[in-house]
């Protein structure tokens, strides 16, 4: 039986309080109570909630000093902060120092339900189902992503993730292997931009013994090594052209003749594969296969940049300096809340993987156990040197220019359509292009 899920409410209202925890464990919650701050912190000492809810204006420590305390002991738990002095200047203060929701006063019955459940899917425990339990995220774009690919992972279909590098595309090409039937076969990956063609071809297909100079034994390729399961083909829009005729063969006819080999022999894998390039430029200008692409992108998943997730980056940032303290010993244990703020405000032109080499080179360089702003500061003006190709700017500024054309029009094709002075039919080739839904702009009040 599933155990409930605890949460901590602190307020120094008590007649709130008290309404509030009646509320909640009406809902089928445990629920723990604090009238201040110190209290709180006393309770966390003995028991450890799910998340907490705080009001953010309380004598003596105030929610967002409280959270700042939690996060120091307690990484990754989820902190809510309520208010009835709600601002715009307070929620942009709280979000981007990583407190998971801000909720103003009166508390509203659907909002709460919604930025509860929001907050557990984060902090309960994986079941062993759990296919998305190595993707943190709080973004809503990042959600709708893993609810189309929660859609199709049971398809055994095609799917193409498009996406800037560094963002996680094949962090969610293996969720969605483990979401799959296949999940209990091999997931083999393989960048296609890694390897020089003859190599590549032999990685993919296999070769027999002197097939190729090097060649000094029989190599069965990952076509068969991942018979069964799923093969995930990364940067696929730098494989050779030679290559790619050989690819979509091998697809349509779920064979491969290893090199130096006379006998094709059968295969059974699915394939996910990932670029960063625009693959509809590359196909117009005679670069890649017309026929692969449309096999290999039956369905489309785009991951949104990381500065467009600015509610991760707390949460990821924290996330990679728990790793960095279980893999080596070292005296930092958190970031001060401005040094967060200023990393949910950064760019990151190298996404997820940039963050990453920034949270380690900060630990590395911390002289004290909280990371501070000035350390950030310095650590990000010496990342700042990549400038993105001609290809990959143009495909920024379409993707941003449709999604803010769809927010405006709230999901409506037509009108957006007529807002770029585009025809429905090319509009709805563009959406493809970027895999972008118009229905996940629609029906969005809450």
């Amino acid at each position: 039986m599933k155990r409930k899920a605890k949460i901590l409410l602190v307020d120094d209202d008590a007649s709130l309080l008290k309404l509030l925890g009646l509320r909640l464990k009406s809902e089928g919650f445990e629920v723990g109570t604090a009238t201040s701050g110190a209290e709180a912190l006393e309770w966390l000492e003995r028991d450890r909630p799910d998340l907490v809810l705080s009001d953010l204006k309380m004598d003596g420590m105030d929610g967002l000093a409280l959270f700042d305390r939690i996060q120091r002991a307690h990484v990754g738990l989820p902190v809510v902060i309520m208010t009835a002095h709600g601002s715009i200047t307070d929620a942009v203060t709280a979000t981007r120092s990583g407190v998971f929701g801000f909720l103003t006063k009166p508390i509203d019955k659907e909002a709460l339900r919604k930025t509860i459940n929001e907050a557990l899917a984060v902090s309960l425990p994986a079941d062993e189902d759990d296919w998305q339990h190595s993707i943190l995220t709080r973004s809503p774009a990042m959600a709708a992503v893993l609810e189309q690919a929660r859609r199709i992972a049971p398809l055994d279909i095609s799917v193409l993730i498009t996406g800037p590098s560094g963002a996680g595309k094949e962090l969610l090409a293996k969720a969605i292997h483990d979401a799959s039937p296949r999940r209990d076969y091999p997931f083999i990956a393989l960048n296609c931009a890694a390897l020089p063609e003859q190599l590549l071809e032999s990685e993919l297909f296999g070769h027999v013994k002197g097939a190729f100079t090097g060649a000094i034994s029989d190599h069965p390729g990952i076509f068969l090594a991942a018979h069964g399961g799923t093969l995930f083909l990364d940067e696929i829009g730098d494989m050779p052209p030679a290559l790619q005729v050989k690819l979509l063969r091998a697809l349509e006819q779920q064979e491969v003749r290893p090199l130096g080999s006379t006998r094709n022999v059968r295969t059974d894998v699915r394939i996910l594969s990932a670029t960063n390039r625009d693959l509809v430029a590359a196909m117009e200008e005679g670069r890649f296969r017309e026929d692969l692409f449309y096999r290999l992108n039956v369905v489309n998943l785009a991951l949104p940049p990381l500065r467009e997730r600015p509610e991760d980056i707390p949460l990821l940032a924290r996330h990679f300096l728990e790793q960095i303290r279980q893999r080596q010993a070292t005296q930092v244990t958190g970031f001060a809340p401005e040094a967060l703020a200023m990393l949910a405000a950064a760019n990151w032109p190298g996404n997820v993987r940039q963050l990453l080499n920034v949270v380690e080179q900060a630990v590395a360089l911390a002289s004290a156990p909280v990371i501070g702003a000035q350390l950030v500061e310095t650590i990000l003006a010496g990342n700042s040197d990549h400038f993105p190709t001609f290809n990959e700017a143009r495909a920024e500024f379409e993707r941003v220019y449709l999604n803010k054309v769809l927010r405006m029009t709230d999901g409506n094709v037509t009108q957006a359509a007529s807002l770029a002075g585009r025809n429905r039919t090319d509009f709805y080739k563009l959406l493809n292009r970027h895999g972008i839904e118009a229905g996940a702009y629609k029906d969005k009040g809450d």
